[in-house]
């Protein structure tokens, strides 16, 4: 689904209004057709399946060492993603670090900031971000354990109420093997998030 532009202009025209302002003044006469071109690119993963870039696999079993599987971690460090709160519509960026520990199967190392990119533009928390990120590699891959980290500044923390502008969130989910806090406790050291 993409986004209605027109409907958007027209909806941001109606905020200048409410808020007291002109549209039609020099300053914000294009700015209802810019946001409506920012929130086209801000929601562009509504609709899309986050899984749709891990379809593609790599065996490690038929390589030049078939016999030998991965024993440790896939770590994907410092992937930057930016969302909208779905609470006040305000943005929050920050780093993802993707963690997966493979079975036969590997992903190339592109898709995976696809996936956080996918999931990232629609109205989001956080919270549920991690998890949605999680769960779409541990559904897609024979993983034997995925782990995401998220840090990210929040806006809505940083621009209003309280203002606090050095406040950073960070979020772990986990599946398999890495849900347990002893077995990550090596990637999350080596993520460098915590």
């Amino acid at each position: 689904m993409a986004v209605d532009r027109e409907r958007v202009a027209t909806l941001v025209r109606e905020l200048l209004q409410a808020i007291g302002e002109d549209p039609d003044r020099p300053g914000l006469k294009a700015t209802p057709a810019r946001v409506a071109d920012s929130y086209a690119e801000f929601f562009d993963g509504i609709g899309k399946d986050p899984a749709e870039p891990l379809a593609h696999t790599i065996s490690v079993a038929r390589g030049p060492a078939p016999d030998t599987l991965p024993s440790g971690a896939v770590l994907l460090r410092d992937i930057r993603f930016r969302s909208v709160c779905e609470h006040h519509l305000l943005p929050f960026a920050g780093r993802a670090h993707i963690a997966y520990l493979p079975g036969e199967q590997v992903v190339g190392l592109g898709a995976l900031p696809k996936v956080v990119q996918i999931l990232s533009s629609r109205p989001q928390v956080q919270e549920r971000l991690g998890e949605q990120i999680a769960d779409t590699i541990d559904h897609a891959l024979d993983a034997r354990g995925v782990l995401v980290i998220l840090d990210a500044v929040h806006e809505c923390v940083t621009m209003r109420g309280g203002t606090q502008p050095d406040a950073a969130t960070v979020t772990i989910a986990a599946r398999g093997e890495l849900a347990n806090p002893a077995a990550r406790t090596e990637i999350v050291a080596l993520a460098g998030a915590l």
